[in-house]
């Protein structure tokens, strides 16, 4: 049965049930009011017969009852029979009644004597005991001369019931009700007819939706309703079409991108289970020739550390990046995955480094909250090749220092020796004494500067690779670590008669690497008093900003040109305070000092800032957070 038929029967079982209550309704009301109607007419009635009879009649006869019933003198009997006129007694002894003159009873429960004997006028209608017919009744209370009630006065008649006066037009009434509820459902049916034929064709149109709807506009006599939709419909599907020409052609796109991308590409749902991998991935993890459907990250890669970052980029609903070593062979530990070896993307007994971009999805559902992920993208971008360079760059740079700290240690103790023997010799036993002893004290200043540079790629290598030998973070009072930093540089700072101005609270303190934290301030004040002018002042101030404890080395130097403000961290790089361009290293610097103030600011998860303007002296800055909670071996 469709639709249109099931319409039908219900449209026209409503209008049916709608008749019949709307008929009943009817019925009802026309029955109340038509006694409604004949009550009135008895009420005015009774008031025009007290009236015509007399208050002074009515009182004697109430007054002086006898029993016997001698009531009849002056009073209308037989003007009417179909009223019946009862007079009773405050008892509800009937006095006198039109119509029965026995088999009275007494009528004091009748709703309608009830109330005038509360002094009320009041009707009813029901049954009649006394005479066995259906009548409606009217109750006035009667009254002596002093407002004393003395009885009711009644009067009542006998009408037909609602039906037997309708009884000769019911049955007109009932065809006329038929034929209507017939022309009632014959016009939904042509209703339904109409509307169905419109419907069927929309229906078609959506089934077989491009043929017809990329045709001509049918001729067929259709409502303006339906022809309005029939063109929305096809401007619909001709939006449609463009639509999806250009998804195909961005998801072609799409795919040759992601064809083509060396690094491999995950897409997962919520729960983790796979939505797209480009070739890269399949290759890596051998899953050419598997069916990924339902099959979740873990489950394809085997990998719990990559299950792990797509997990937390999921909880978390920001992108993040992290970098995962993968082992094969023996030994792999828990990062190990079999499909590697399988794949010949490994080697055995080899690592592969990559870092790992993890990237939320938006809802489907709730694309306004970005906050709520529905999936995650991953990209693994392979690192091998680089983190094997950066690890042949540390260890060139830790066996050349190794390997220079020796020649340098022995150069630098026989040019010192050679000084102190020149110092003891005479002008006399040696004519060549002075230029002897500048060339030899040109030999252990260089000597010295190849010692400091040394020390520094060694302390550099170290921190690096996290390999510096210091304890774990401690509690530590501020202002003995700033005095031992200060007190290391004492004798340079003479040299150039540079006072040195510490302020910093007696009771401030933190939880750091005490021994670090010297050398980089020993490296910040080494640095300003190689760069201020004699007899200048040099300010160290340490205070506590927002949690993080706060280390600033004012200088009143020439300062730092503004374009090379950003790179005096990176290593070996010098700036010429002579604003020539060239790197002077007349100072004996290494260009590693500021170098390894940052990366001691980065061990600190803190970091290192410089201020300054050429000709006004410099700031530099080193910012770590109070209460660090890693240790060094993180």
């Amino acid at each position: 049965m469709t639709i249109f038929k099931k319409s039908i029967i219900t449209l026209g079982a409503a209008v049916m049930i709608f008749s019949l209550v709307f008929i009943i309704f009817v019925l009802a009301f026309m029955d109340s009011l038509y006694y409604e109607i004949n009550m009135t007419s008895l009420a005015g009635t009774a008031r025009t017969l007290k009236n015509a009879i007399g208050a002074e009649r009515l009182t004697e006869i109430f007054l002086n009852d006898s029993g016997d019933h001698p009531v009849s003198a002056g009073l209308p009997l037989g003007v009417n029979d179909a009223y019946r006129l009862t007079l009773i007694a405050p008892s509800g002894y009937v006095l006198w009644d039109s119509q029965v003159t026995d088999r009275l009873v007494n009528h004091i429960d009748r709703e309608e004597v009830i109330a005038a004997l509360e002094g009320r006028e009041e009707s009813s209608r029901r049954e009649s005991i006394s005479t066995g017919m259906r009548r409606i009744y009217y109750a006035l209370p009667v009254f002596d001369k002093f407002s004393n009630l003395i009885g009711v006065f009644r009067l009542s008649i006998s009408i037909p019931g609602f039906t037997a006066r309708v009884s000769p037009v019911i049955i007109s009434f009932i065809i006329f009700i038929c034929f209507f509820i017939a022309f009632a459902f014959w016009a939904i049916v042509i209703y339904s007819r109409s509307l169905s034929s419109s419907l069927r064709r929309l229906v078609n149109i959506a089934r077989s939706s491009a043929p017809l709807l990329s045709g001509a506009v049918t001729e067929e006599p259709v409502s303006l309703e339906f022809l309005s939709l029939e063109k929305t419909l096809r401007a619909m599907n001709n939006e449609l079409n463009l639509r999806f020409e250009q998804a195909k052609s961005e998801g072609i796109r799409l795919e040759a991108i992601l064809n083509g991308m060396s690094e491999a590409v995950f897409a997962v749902d919520s729960s983790f289970k796979l939505l797209l991998v480009n070739p890269k991935a399949r290759q890596l993890f051998n899953l050419s020739n598997i069916d990924i459907s339902g099959m979740t990250l873990l489950e394809a890669t085997r990998s719990t550390e990559l299950a792990e970052t797509a997990k937390k980029a999921v909880l978390s609903g920001a992108p993040f990046e992290t970098e995962l070593t993968f082992h094969s062979g023996l030994g792999g530990g828990a990062a190990a995955n079999p499909r590697f070896e399988a794949a010949g993307a490994v080697r055995q007994n080899t690592e592969q480094y990559f870092q790992i971009f993890a990237s939320p999805l938006a809802a489907i559902n709730n694309a306004a909250d970005n906050s709520k992920a529905g999936g995650v993208v991953l990209v693994m971008q392979e690192i091998t090749r680089l983190v094997k360079l950066e690890r042949v760059r540390r260890d060139f740079v830790a066996n050349v220092s190794h390997e220079l700290r020796t020649p340098i240690q022995i150069i630098k103790g026989f040019s010192e020796t050679l000084i102190d023997d020149f110092s003891s010799k005479s002008s006399a036993e040696n004519e060549d004494k002075a230029q002897a002893e500048h060339f030899i004290g040109i030999i252990h200043k260089n000597a010295l500067t190849m010692e400091n540079l040394t020390n520094d790629l060694l302390i550099l290598s170290s921190l690096e690779n996290n390999e510096i030998n210091v304890r774990d973070m401690e509690e530590c009072l501020i202002a003995p670590l700033v005095n031992e930093a200060v007190s290391a540089v004492e004798v340079q700072a003479k040299n150039k008669n540079i006072d040195i101005i510490i302020s910093c609270p007696e009771d401030l303190n933190g939880k750091l690497y005490g021994s670090l934290i010297i050398q980089a301030l020993i490296n910040l004040l080494d640095n300003g008093i190689k760069y201020s002018p004699p007899n200048s002042k040099l300010r160290i101030n340490v205070s506590l900003n927002n949690d993080d404890l706060l280390f600033e080395v004012l200088d009143k130097g020439i300062g730092i040109p503004s374009d090379q403000i950003e790179r005096i961290f990176e290593r070996f790089y010098r700036v010429d305070r002579a604003g020539s361009g060239a790197v002077k290293t007349g100072e004996g610097g290494t260009g590693l000092g500021l170098s390894i103030v940052r990366h001691i600011a980065l061990l600190h998860k803190g970091s290192a800032e410089a201020e300054s303007r050429a000709g006004e002296g410099s700031v530099f800055r080193i910012r770590v957070p109070s209460r660090n909670n890693h240790n060094h071996t993180d």
